[in-house]
C-alpha cells in the first residue's frame, strides 16, 4: 500500500490552477490561512444538524460526552459546516463503538439541505473507507471513465482496508486542492479524483444507519 505525505499531494495537485466555481445556492467558500479546528469538543458552534422530518429531535441523533461527538446512526441525516471551503486539508478521526456499519464524510456540499446533498463522499462503511460516492450530480475524471466503478455512483478505494478494528481511533485526511480530492486512511493514500465538478462546499458527517463517534476535527491550509 503506498503512502504519501500530505505536502506531496499539494505538490502534485498544483498543476491543476483552476478557481473553485461558486453562485446560485453555493456560498462564497472560505480558503484557511491557518489551522482551524472545526468541532470544539463541547457544543455544535458552526455546524447545522439536520434530519428531513422537522419533527425527530437531532440532540437523540447528534450527541457530546467526554469530548466525543456521538452519532446515533439514526435517522439518516447529517450534521454540516456552515462555512463553505475550498483547497485545504481536512482531518477527522473516527471509531465504531460497537458494531461496525455505514457513514461517510461529505466534501464540497452545496444546495439544500435534503438526504443525500448535491456533495462528493469519502466513504467511511466499514471496510470501504476512502471509497468516493457522487451524489446529486457530482462527478469526477475517474468515475466518468468507469475506472473503479460500481453501482453506478461508487468508485472503490485503491488499496485493501487500512482501518482498524471496532473501538480503536481511525484517521481520515481529506486533501482538496482546486479539481482533486485525495484520500488517507490512517496514512494510506486510498483514493484520487481529478477533474471534479465541485470544487468547494460545506463539509458534511453523516448519520447513516450505525452509532458512530468522532473526534479532533480540523481543517488547515495547503502548503
Amino acid at each position: 500500500m503506498k503512502r504519501l505525505t500530505i505536502v506531496s499531494v499539494a505538490v502534485i495537485c498544483a498543476a491543476s490552477l483552476i478557481v473553485p466555481a461558486v453562485g446560485g445556492d453555493k456560498p462564497e467558500p472560505v480558503v484557511p490561512k491557518e489551522k482551524t479546528v472545526l468541532w470544539n469538543g463541547t457544543d455544535f458552534t458552526g455546524w447545522q444538524r439536520f434530519l428531513p422530518d422537522a419533527s425527530k429531535d437531532v440532540n437523540a441523533t447528534w450527541s457530546i460526552g467526554d469530548g466525543v461527538l456521538r452519532c446515533a446512526g439514526t435517522p439518516a441525516g447529517y450534521m454540516r459546516t456552515q462555512t463553505a471551503y475550498a483547497d485545504y486539508h481536512l482531518h477527522v478521526e473516527w471509531r465504531w463503538p460497537d458494531k461496525p456499519g455505514n457513514n461517510g464524510v461529505l466534501v464540497h456540499m452545496s444546495g439544500q439541505d435534503k438526504v443525500w446533498p448535491r456533495s462528493l463522499e469519502c466513504q467511511l462503511a466499514a471496510g470501504n473507507a476512502g471509497d468516493f460516492w457522487v451524489i446529486d450530480g457530482v462527478e469526477f475524471a475517474e468515475h466518468a471513465k468507469g475506472g473503479g466503478r460500481v453501482r453506478e455512483r461508487r468508485t472503490v478505494k485503491l488499496h485493501e482496508s487500512s482501518e482498524k478494528p471496532p473501538g480503536e481511533w481511525n484517521q481520515y485526511d481529506i486533501v482538496c486542492k482546486d479539481d482533486w480530492v485525495v484520500v488517507f486512511v490512517n496514512g494510506v493514500l486510498q483514493n484520487v479524483a481529478t477533474k471534479c465538478s465541485d470544487r468547494a462546499g460545506r463539509i458534511c458527517l453523516q448519520s447513516e444507519g450505525a452509532p458512530i463517534e468522532f473526534r479532533n476535527l480540523w481543517i488547515e491550509p495547503l502548503e
